[in-house]
């Protein structure tokens, strides 16, 4: 039989009905939630598991009032601190201001919910923007939630649950041997060193040559470390003011020693006999940021008459002949600073397809060649 206070009585039609706390307002008003069931006892269970699991939210209250922009930038500049590179800070900060910030202004953190999220994400496809650019934008709000239901704020992520769009992939495109030829020789009569050759000779990324120091390469080994990488990071929005940040490589695997080939050996040992500079590449003795190689990379290339090439095709030119020579995945992997040979694999999957191509095309000229020999006999 039911107890006092227990909340549980028998209806007029027979069955069972329990009233539990299901939320609290914030002006303290209480909302009630009902479970029915035809006897007291599956009705009592039932009522149980939901007082249970609605239990720790009734014993909260609203500590944190403010919009989610807001709480967003509280969180950045606080715990986000702690842990992030300033080149992902910066990332994370102009992601808040340029597409956070706009829709949910006036949304407060408590008040929000999983229709919100979905709203967002609909507005951000009618836009137009790609799906890696939706992914980095929700994988900032979740990371941010998460940490908000951490501190008791919210009970639950509304964003967990938000099916994003798939990735898909580009296939890449390396240079032909003619367009690799054409911007070879323009880069090989410049006077002072060239990024764009130590580039197509070691697949280098456009921040990593940046910050590549003449102490960073070891004539006597025949060896090139990569040791830091060069960005231009925004430090204030509103007055779209920039600096350049000399960091760690992205990854672990990022530092890496590049066997030096013997004819950019002699290329560098050249270039350093006329340099002044602790910087492979320079200009007027200071470093050459990616914003300024870019900028004489699209010379050579209006020089070339060349169109549709930017500078990180030069990365995927060198692995791409680098395949195309039998180089083995797992080399190629390690001297790019790939974090895994997944990665190679997925992403130079068609030259390593053309390849498999010429190896059948051996084989089956090989199995030609047997048959009329046998046949010969």
């Amino acid at each position: 039989m039911p107890k006092r206070g227990e909340n549980i009585y028998k209806r007029k039609d027979g069955r069972w009905e329990g009233r539990y706390i299901k939320n609290r307002q914030v002006n303290g008003a209480i909302q009630y939630g009902y479970v029915y069931s035809k006897t007291y006892k599956e009705t009592k269970e039932k009522l149980n598991i939901l007082k249970a699991k609605f239990q720790t939210y009734q014993q909260k209250t609203i500590t944190y009032y403010d919009n989610l922009p807001n709480y967003m930038e509280f969180w950045l500049n606080t715990s986000g601190k702690l842990y992030l590179k300033e080149t992902t800070y910066s990332k994370y900060y102009r992601i808040i201001r340029n597409h956070i910030a706009p829709y949910f202004y006036n949304c407060p953190l408590y008040k929000l919910s999983e229709r919100h999220c979905t709203d967002f994400l609909h507005l951000l496809l009618e836009k137009g923007m790609s799906a890696g650019s939706i992914r980095n934008i929700f994988n900032l709000l979740r990371k941010a939630l998460n940490a908000a239901v951490r501190e008791g704020y919210i009970e639950n992520n509304p964003c967990k649950n938000i099916i994003l769009p798939k990735l898909l992939k580009k296939e890449v495109r390396a240079l032909s041997r003619k367009e690799h030829l054409e911007i070879e020789t323009i880069a090989l009569s410049e006077k002072e060193c060239s990024p764009i050759i130590v580039a197509l000779y070691t697949g280098m990324r456009i921040g990593e040559l940046s910050g590549l120091r003449w102490t960073d390469i070891d004539f006597e080994e025949n060896t090139l470390s990569v040791r830091q990488t060069v960005t231009r990071i925004s430090v204030n929005d509103l007055e779209k003011k920039t600096k350049i940040l000399i960091t760690k490589p992205k990854t672990a695997t990022s530092y890496r020693k590049i066997p030096l080939a013997e004819n950019l050996k002699q290329y560098l040992i050249e270039k350093k006999s006329n340099s002044t500079s602790a910087f492979v590449f320079s200009y007027k003795g200071q470093i050459m940021e990616p914003r300024l190689i870019n900028y004489r990379f699209k010379a050579i290339l209006k020089k070339a008459s060349l169109e549709g090439i930017h500078f990180h095709m030069l990365r995927h030119s060198f692995a791409t002949r680098a395949i195309e020579t039998g180089i083995d995945i797992v080399t190629l992997s390690k001297i790019l600073g790939h974090s895994s040979t997944k990665m190679t694999l997925d992403t130079y999957a068609y030259s390593i397809y053309d390849n498999r191509v010429t190896a059948m095309d051996k084989i089956d000229q090989l199995m030609i060649s047997i048959k009329q020999t046998e046949a010969t006999k």
